[in-house]
């Protein structure tokens, strides 16, 4: 029996096609598709996808830095630098942005923001601190959960690392409230046995699907009138304040 002979072209089709797959395995749908392989009418072309697998990989190697933060997240060495870290915008406060990791751990760190700013105190332009450069934060400390875009300082100025009851006891209430409506993903710096009570930081590893179910809670949350950020809640109905005790003695 003959076996049949592939053309040059079927045969080049055919391993763009695998290359592509590949590299949309291998990549962020946000940066394959950004790349000059991707083409929604026409077929890859393989040097472009070949090249858009190089220029990932360097930016990769720029911006990562293969150590974990405190929390177990990857530290990055760069923000807006094409890694996980961007800039996002936190609605309804005059803040510019600020720099987080995207996705699950931005829905939950920017509802904090947004809580505080609406239920605590008034936030203004430079108030908040999000990631920071690896080799500006102490390995050992929460605050390395900074350099992997997965903790916020919220006016660091005016609760010092080391020093405990900056919050008026109401304001710590609103605090204890929000960590309990986000089931204890996010902690608070002022619980650690260092206290930073200016941080807020995910308490989980990657990949733990509580994450995932709470960013989706808020996210809906977002959507829905009547709830969500910018909603004022009483922290000391029954039901929250029994919450935000049981957490506050768990996380202790």
């Amino acid at each position: 029996m003959n076996t049949p002979q592939l053309s040059r072209r079927t045969f080049l089709t055919r391993t763009a096609v695998i290359t592509t797959a590949a590299l949309a395995a291998s990549l962020p749908a946000s940066q394959f598709l950004t790349s000059p392989a991707y083409a929604a009418d026409r077929g890859p072309d393989p040097v472009k996808v070949r090249e858009a697998v190089r220029r990932a990989k360097a930016r990769d190697k720029r911006v990562q830095t293969g150590k974990p933060s405190r929390n177990g997240w990857e530290m990055e060495r760069g923000a807006d630098e094409g890694g996980n870290v961007f800039t996002r915008p936190v609605p309804g406060t005059p803040l510019a942005g600020v720099a987080v990791r995207m996705g699950e751990v931005e829905t939950l760190l920017v509802h904090v923001v947004r809580r505080f700013h609406y239920e605590i105190d008034a936030l203004h332009k430079g108030d908040v601190v999000g990631w920071r450069s690896p080799g500006t934060v102490r390995k050992g400390l929460a605050e390395s959960n900074q350099a992997s875009g997965t903790a916020v300082q919220i006016r660091p100025g005016h609760y010092p690392s080391g020093a405990r009851g900056g919050f008026f006891p109401q304001q710590e209430l609103v605090v204890r409230d929000i960590l309990a409506d986000l089931e204890g993903i996010v902690r608070w710096g002022g619980d650690d046995s260092k206290p930073d009570e200016s941080l807020f930081y995910i308490d989980v590893v990657p990949g733990d699907e509580r994450l995932t179910r709470v960013a989706d809670k808020v996210r809906t949350w977002n959507y829905t009138p009547g709830r969500g950020s910018g909603v004022v809640v009483d922290p000391l109905l029954p039901n929250r304040r029994s919450a935000a005790k049981r957490l506050a003695a768990r996380q202790a």
